[in-house]
C-alpha cells in the first residue's frame, strides 16, 4: 500500500514549556534570571530545534504531504499503514511514539547532534529525507524492536520501548512478592527496572554504573561490563533490596524470556505503580490484590536505519 502522509512528531522545547508556564518569554526570562540562572541556553536550544524542524518540513514538502503533531497527542492519534513517521527530538520522543505507532515505520531525526546523544536517532535534518524516500519506494533497511509488556490480572496492560518501573509512586519502599523461576521472595526495595535491549543504555546502565562503583570502592576493581541482550530478552534489576526478618534479597537480577517470565504481586495498599519509559503519566496502578506478569509483548516497532 502506498504511503500518503508523513507524520512529524515533535515535543515542546524547554523554552516553549517555560513560555506555556509563564505566558510570555519575557516573564520566563525574568523568572530564570531572578533565580540566578540564564535563559541563553534555552534560547540556543530552541533556535537549533526550530532550524532543524523547518529544514525537515521544507524537504518533506517536496516529496510528500505531512502533518505535525505534538507528543502529547500521540497516545490518541490513529497512525495507519499509509503513514511514515518522522520523530524529531530526543530519544525519549521516539520511544514514546513507537509504542503507539502499530508497526508504522519511524525515521528518527536528531535535531541537535551537539546536544543529544541520539542513540535511537540515526538521521539528522540533512540526511533524513533518504530514509523517508526509502520507505516511499519500499527500499529501506529497518530494525525491529521488541517491547516489554506488563499485564495485570485484571486484563490491563502496558508496553515499554525502553523500560518498565514497578514500585511505589513516592520515595518510600515498595512492598511486593516476586516470583522468578521456581523461587519466590517477599521484597522491600526501591522498586524494579525491567529493560529492553533498546533501553539497555538508559536506566539499566545507571544501575550497573552504581553497582560497579560500589563494588570497586571496596577494592574489587572490576571493569564495567554491559549486559548483552538476545533479541527476545528482557533484563530486570531490583533497586536497593532491603533484607530483614520478613524480606529477602536473593532475587536481584535476571533475564526474562517468553518461557521464563517474571511475576510480581503487590503488597502495597496504596501508591503502587507501574510506569513505562520514564513517563509517570503512562502508568498502571499496582496496589494490593494486583498481580503483574512481565514478558515480551507481541507488538514490535520498526525503526528505519541508514543503508
Amino acid at each position: 500500500m502506498s504511503i500518503e502522509y508523513a507524520i512529524i512528531v515533535r515535543n515542546k522545547t524547554r523554552l516553549e514549556a517555560l513560555i506555556d508556564r509563564f505566558n510570555t518569554k519575557a516573564q520566563a526570562r525574568f523568572y530564570i534570571e531572578s533565580m540566578g540562572g540564564s535563559i541563553e541556553d534555552y534560547e540556543l536550544e530552541n533556535e537549533m530545534f526550530h532550524a532543524s524542524l523547518n529544514s525537515v518540513q521544507m524537504q518533506l514538502s517536496k516529496v510528500i504531504k505531512y502533518k505535525i503533531i505534538d507528543r502529547s497527542f500521540v497516545p490518541s492519534f490513529l497512525f495507519s499503514e499509509k503513514n511514515v513517521i518522522v520523530a524529531i527530538g530526543q530519544d525519549g520522543l521516539l520511544a514514546n511514539t513507537a509504542k503507539y505507532a502499530k508497526g508504522v515505520p519511524i525515521v528518527g531525526v536528531n535535531p541537535d547532534e551537539s546536544r543529544y546523544d541520539g542513540v535511537l536517532l540515526p538521521f539528522n535534518s540533512a540526511d533524513f529525507i533518504g530514509g523517508v524516500e526509502g520507505v516511499l519506494s519500499g527500499k529501506f533497511q529497518s530494525k525491529t524492536v521488541h517491547f516489554a509488556e506488563a499485564k495485570l490480572n485484571d486484563g490491563q496492560r502496558l508496553l515499554a520501548f525502553n523500560d518498565l518501573f514497578i514500585g511505589a509512586s513516592s520515595h518510600v519502599s515498595a512492598r511486593y512478592k516476586i516470583t522468578y523461576g521456581a523461587k519466590t521472595e517477599e521484597h522491600s526495595s526501591s522498586g524494579l527496572i525491567v529493560s529492553t535491549a533498546a533501553g539497555s543504555t538508559g536506566w539499566l546502565s545507571s544501575i550497573m554504573n552504581m553497582a560497579y562503583g560500589i563494588t570497586n570502592a571496596f577494592g574489587e576493581n572490576r571493569k564495567l561490563k554491559r549486559p548483552v541482550f538476545k533479541e527476545d530478552e528482557l533484563i530486570f534489576a531490583v533497586r536497593e533490596p532491603f533484607k530483614s526478618i520478613r524480606t529477602q534479597a536473593e532475587i536481584t537480577l535476571g533475564s526474562i524470556r517468553q518461557q521464563f517470565p517474571l511475576r510480581i504481586e503487590s503488597l502495597m495498599p496504596s501508591n503502587g505503580v507501574i510506569f513505562s519509559d520514564g513517563i509517570d503519566t503512562d502508568f498502571l496502578s499496582f496496589n494490593s490484590g494486583a498481580i503483574v506478569s512481565i514478558g515480551i509483548a507481541p507488538e514490535t516497532a520498526r525503526l528505519i536505519t541508514k543503508i
